[in-house]
C-alpha cells in the first residue's frame, strides 16, 4: 500500500467514525416495559372515567383470573364528579 493510498483510506476511516459517532444517541426517555395482561395499569386509575372505560373494556369471562393491583396505589375520589351510574 503506498503512501497516498494509506491517508485516502485513513481519511475515508475517521470520516466514517466521525459520522458514525454523530449518530445514534436517542434522547427520548427509555420505554416503559408493558402492563401485564393480568394486572391493572396505572393509567386505568387516573380518573373516575378511565376507570370505568377501563372496567368495560374488559372481556367478561368465567373462568378468568381476577386482575392484580399491584401497581395501583390510589383510586380515583371526587367530590364535585357525579357518581358513575351502575346497570
Amino acid at each position: 500500500m503506498n503512501r497516498q493510498t494509506f491517508r485516502a483510506a485513513l481519511a475515508a476511516a475517521l470520516a466514517a467514525s466521525a459520522l458514525l459517532a454523530g449518530c445514534g444517541g436517542d434522547d427520548s426517555p427509555p420505554a416503559k416495559p408493558p402492563v401485564a395482561a393480568d394486572q391493572v395499569p396505572t393509567s386505568a386509575v387516573a380518573s373516575g372515567s378511565a376507570l370505568e372505560a377501563f372496567a368495560i373494556a374488559q372481556a367478561p369471562s368465567e373462568t378468568g383470573e381476577p386482575l392484580k393491583l399491584d401497581l395501583v396505589t390510589t383510586f380515583p375520589a371526587s367530590e364535585t364528579d357525579e357518581p358513575i351510574a351502575v346497570n
